[in-house]
């Protein structure tokens, strides 16, 4: 949600839609080749519910497989939780979202629709950490990796981290190699929390604010104490101490809506998929012969095959009874915020494309002058996460509470102008990764023959990222494909072998 600065309309029905018991085409559509016979199909329907990551993903599998594929998405646009919107001459996202190399899911679906060059990687792992706390001249500190095998690939890092004492630097490094032979197949992990463990591994309060959650309340969505231990083993293990580049940080140089929408929808039209947008499921249900009729406004379409790839509210709204044996689970799969702050000045005050902070409560503050056509000046946006006692702040207050904090951290900020000021909150950002969180998230396949679940919050073994996504679905079109007697194409098995 945006303070009444993203131009959604509400949902509506699409004008003009034929009722017809088995659509196949729109007139856009009719213009692109039948993939399904082009591949040798046997004429196999599915209908992807959502146009997210996880939606998108699912259709791309499976209209590259010779699967007829409609698309239905409730919001005007595709792309889910990561998306843009235009406020004025700028193009906004409504929130900073990165990706690592370790990504490989991500790193797939951007090559698939041929975004890969928008959304480049660092070279190598380099984080400036700027500490509030010291005095100036000494504030920055840096992350960053060396060319040499793990763990020896952080260690100069690490030893001349100057955020945390040299006793705690030794100790951080006796956690990391605990961490590293945790076995991320144990389910009791997912019963611990995250910061019990590191208390009892000698963390320290400020090695795990300065170090630990530094990483951890931007993967996670979560400070270590509310993590369960198996999410954050999972994100250190396979960021930090799988491959020497794992971490390297990538991110969008151009609106996610170009992504996520514009690109997505390209490579959909390409493979044959029918997307319908501002097009809202009410209720999905078998016949007598075993095929799914989802029921949209005006219409009723027929499939082989349904994909909820929805949240998970939403999904348990439209399972059909005995469909999974506790769908009552799903509402207990909590979720938490995302605050994004966005700041345009009249001139630069940050000479670096981002930075994450201490000692104070500005989190990780992100370059986005190039990237949203502002011409003059320069634009911030800041990304708080675990923003679960400031989502509902009123602009005035965050406005008090964050302009002095950036000129504090950005002495070119005190003589510059504040030209626009504004808040984008997504109340329910991310499913909340607390202990024992990992026996709610369902897998790709249900109870009912040809209905699959995808989506972030199920169970791919990441917390809330677009990766999760991604794999999410990519499980669910495996699972369908294998049930409709369909092949998998090659870059599925890439993916599910990475995964």
């Amino acid at each position: 949600m945006t303070d009444g600065t993203r131009p959604e309309g509400p949902l509506a029905d699409l004008p003009g839609r034929a009722q017809h018991p088995d659509r196949a085409q729109s007139p856009d559509r009719a213009q692109s080749p039948d993939r399904s016979e082009n591949a040798g199909g046997f004429g196999k329907r599915a209908v992807v519910i959502g146009g997210g990551l996880a939606g998108i993903t699912t259709a791309l599998a499976l209209a590259d497989a010779g699967v007829r594929v409609t698309l239905l998405e409730g919001r005007p646009r595709l792309g889910g939780l990561a998306f843009s919107f235009r406020r004025g001459n700028l193009t906004v996202d409504n929130g900073q979202h990165v990706y690592l190399r370790c990504c490989t899911a991500y790193r797939w679906f951007l090559d698939r629709i041929e975004g890969s060059a928008l959304a480049p990687l660092q070279d190598r792992l380099d984080v400036p950490v700027l500490d509030l706390g010291k005095p100036a001249g000494r504030r920055l500190g840096r992350l960053r990796r060396d060319a040499l095998p793990v763990p020896l690939h952080l260690g100069r890092s690490l030893a001349t981290y100057p955020h945390l004492s040299l006793a705690e630097r030794a100790k951080v490094g006796r956690a990391a190699l605990a961490l590293k032979g945790l076995d991320l197949d144990d389910p009791a992990l997912d019963a611990q929390d995250f910061g019990s463990w590191l208390t009892a591994h000698g963390q320290s309060a400020r090695a795990v604010e300065a170090l630990w959650d530094l990483v951890g309340v931007a993967t996670l969505n979560a400070v270590a104490g509310d993590a369960s231990l198996g999410l954050a083993a999972m994100v250190f293990k396979t960021g930090l101490l799988s491959d020497p580049g794992a971490a390297d940080i990538g991110w969008a140089r151009v609106p996610l809506g170009e992504l996520h929408d514009r690109l997505a929808r390209k490579a959909l039209d390409s493979a044959g998929v029918r997307t319908e947008v501002r097009t809202r499921v009410t209720s999905i249900s078998t016949d007598d012969n075993g095929r799914w009729s989802v029921e949209v406004p005006g219409e009723t379409l027929r499939a082989d095959a349904v994909v909820l790839a929805v949240a998970q509210r939403e999904a348990h709204d439209l399972l059909p009874d005995g469909a999974l044996d506790a769908p009552e689970r799903l509402l207990e799969i909590g979720t938490a915020p995302i605050l994004n702050v966005h700041v345009v000045y009249d001139r630069k005050v940050l000479g670096r494309p981002f930075f994450t902070a201490l000692g104070t409560p500005v989190q990780w503050v992100f370059d986005r002058t190039e990237a949203s056509g502002l011409t003059d000046g320069q634009y911030l946006a800041l990304s708080q996460s675990a923003a679960q006692d400031e989502i509902d702040a009123p602009v005035a207050v965050l406005r008090e509470r964050y302009l002095p904090e950036l000129e504090r951290l950005l002495p070119g900020a005190r003589d510059a102008r504040v030209t626009d000021f504004f808040v984008t909150r997504e109340r329910t950002a991310t499913f909340a990764p607390t202990p024992g969180v990992g026996r709610l998230r369902p897998g790709a396949r249900t109870k009912a023959p040809g209905l699959y679940l995808a989506g972030a919050w199920t169970a791919t073994g990441w917390p809330a990222t677009m990766e999760s996504a991604v794999r999410s679905g990519v499980s669910a079109a495996g699972a369908a494909l294998s049930a409709l007697g369909r092949p998998r194409p090659s870059h599925l098995f890439d993916v599910e072998e990475a995964a």
